[in-house]
């Protein structure tokens, strides 16, 4: 099969298996498997496999030297994740840098787009609203929420997508992001 369709199929479904629900996001992935599996009539054999996966998937290259980078920028991070909080735990440990704040599906109540993450992210940090930037690669889930709540977004589009939804920058990937940060949120 064309693996790409595959997962551009994935990414349609799993919103769908999302919405309105506050189910672990294991949950999601099982779930959204079978059904894209039950699509293509193909049987599988351990339904929890991709769910399984998740904790040994290695961030991408860049990840770990930007981020260094954003923090000794001054940045503070924040990771607003839809996974569950042991996911998000062994993806910072794979990445070894720190970060200041993370909420997740679980923290927040609901999966992204709803604003819950947002609205749980400003409660607990205080942070002005006007010195805040969202950095996402997600159109549906982070950058079309970011721009329907009024947040500045520097869109990782590592798909080469195409998009006219608002973005305050958009990058291939995190090279150059804390720079970007600086233009985007001067001062």
């Amino acid at each position: 099969a064309d693996a790409d369709a595959l997962l551009q199929r994935f990414h349609a479904i799993e919103p769908l298996v999302q919405a309105g629900r506050a189910i672990p996001y294991r949950q999601v992935l099982t779930e959204s498997l079978v059904r894209l599996a039950e699509d293509e009539e193909t049987p599988l054999t351990d339904p929890a496999a991709l769910a399984d996966s998740l904790p040994s998937w290695p961030p991408f290259p860049e990840v770990a030297e930007e981020l260094r980078a954003v923090r000794a920028a001054g940045w503070r991070v924040a990771i607003l994740s839809n996974t569950d909080p042991d996911y998000l735990d062994g993806s910072l440990a794979r990445i070894g840098v720190p970060v200041d704040l993370r909420v997740t599906a679980a923290d927040a109540g609901a999966y992204k787009p709803a604003r819950g993450h947002w609205d749980r992210f400003f409660a607990t940090t205080g942070a002005a609203r006007d010195r805040h930037c969202h950095v996402a690669a997600s159109l549906f889930h982070d950058v079309a929420p970011a721009a329907a709540f009024g947040f500045p977004c520097i869109w990782i589009n590592r798909q080469a997508e195409v998009s006219d939804l608002p973005r305050a920058a958009e990058l291939p990937d995190l090279r150059g992001l804390a720079a970007a940060l600086d233009r985007v949120v001067p001062g």
